[in-house]
């Protein structure tokens, strides 16, 4: 295996551990800043906004250009992003800052993959892809627990510096690492969107919408569901998000296996109605008495995370089966929509609490899940959703 997919997945674990490590930050933040834990929740917003609409753009615009510069260049951009955050002296500096993060954050994941396949022999290239989003499985595992973790006793500030000095490192690798010279087709915008056309797509592509509206209603608050309707203290947020990123790791794995021996159409499904039973349990978990609430809550992160992050590999699956011809394409606008679910989710939770309370949260985000399940029935409707597809489906 090329040594080099590490110095590109580095990259992706700084990303990945900033784009995480947010939702534990928030009350930090608020209070640093003189805003509403709502409107801390807007950093999410636009974070993802802006990287689900740049990244397609700033792909295309820089395809034929040199991958290690673009790659380096962006990496770069990233680190002085996050800097801008720590030493940010409002709200609206903060905000700045990761929008800049977000910009290069989603040009050095799409250039990342598309190297990690350069650089790689054709029957590993499925395998060298693994290995750079692994990246961002690591950061949800480890890296985010770790910024929670450093914030525990440095600030968010401290948290940011430690993001930056990881971007910088994987700058120089990355710099020193891979070879002049790589460069990629440049391809129109309306090309890369011809995809939408053609049939399921925007079904399937709704549904990763929904899924991750639903998620991040709950994750990009986890910080006053732990402290509120778990009554444990903020202390414990480090221990949360690591608990919670050790099952994500895991299904993120198992949602990729268990999708090539089930069928992705299967997986899909078990994962919507597990998430759908886990967002109820979140809407209930404030009513248990006191002393039971923090121990099952803290019980539900793992199995939460396992569940949770089996969907994205089999939701990729189940697109390239879908769009064989156009993969790259159509994974790429699963990315945007993922990330429009990201945004979305947190806006809908900040609405939530501004009307409602922490326990409101699970059940207004079961509604989306079971949304996302009747887009798989009304589009199956001549076969069981549970069982698998074949490869023309």
């Amino acid at each position: 295996m090329n040594k080099r997919l590490f110095w590109l997945a580095l990259g992706t674990f700084a990303i990945g551990a900033e784009g995480f490590v947010i939702s534990s930050l928030l009350p930090q933040i608020a209070e640093d800043t003189g805003v509403t834990l709502i409107e801390a929740g807007y950093l999410v917003v636009a974070f993802a906004l802006v990287y689900a609409i740049g990244s397609p753009f700033l792909t295309a615009l820089t395809a034929d250009r040199d991958r290690r510069m673009v790659l380096t260049t962006s990496a770069l951009v990233f680190t002085a992003g996050a800097l801008s955050a720590a030493f940010a002296q409002s709200y609206g500096m903060l905000l700045v800052a990761r929008i800049v993060i977000a910009c290069a954050a989603g040009l050095y994941a799409a250039t990342a993959q598309a190297t990690a396949v350069a650089i790689s022999h054709a029957d590993h290239r499925a395998r060298a892809i693994s290995i750079v989003v692994g990246g961002t499985s690591l950061a949800v595992a480890l890296g985010a627990p770790l910024g929670a973790f450093v914030a525990s006793w440095a600030g968010w500030r401290g948290t940011y510096v430690s993001i930056a000095a990881t971007g910088v490192i994987a700058a120089i690798a990355i710099h020193f690492m891979l070879p002049k010279g790589l460069r990629g087709t440049k391809m129109p915008l309306k090309d890369r969107f011809d995809v939408l056309s053609q049939p399921r797509i925007l079904p399937t592509l709704a549904m990763t919408l929904l899924y991750m509206t639903a998620g991040f209603m709950v994750f990009t608050y986890i910080a006053p569901m732990t402290i509120q309707a778990a009554g444990l203290s903020r202390s414990m947020l480090p221990t949360v998000l690591l608990i919670y990123g050790s099952g994500a790791a895991l299904g993120n794995y198992l949602g990729g296996q268990m999708a090539d021996r089930w069928g992705a159409q299967r997986m899909v499904t078990i994962a919507l109605i597990l998430n759908t039973g886990m967002m109820l349990f979140f809407a209930l978990v404030g009513y248990l008495p006191t002393a039971w609430a923090g121990p099952v809550f803290i019980g539900a992160l793992f199995p939460w995370g396992v569940m949770s992050w089996s969907f994205p590999p089999a939701q990729a699956s189940r697109i390239l089966t879908i769009a064989p011809g156009s993969a790259p394409l159509a994974l790429s606008l699963n990315g945007s929509a993922l990330y429009f679910g990201v945004a979305l989710g947190s806006f809908i939770g900040g609405c939530v609490l501004r009307y409602g309370t922490v326990l409101d949260l699970g059940w207004v985000a079961a509604l989306f899940l079971l949304a996302a399940l009747a887009l798989i029935w009304l589009g199956q409707p001549r076969q069981s959703a549970l069982q698998p597809v074949s490869l023309r489906d």
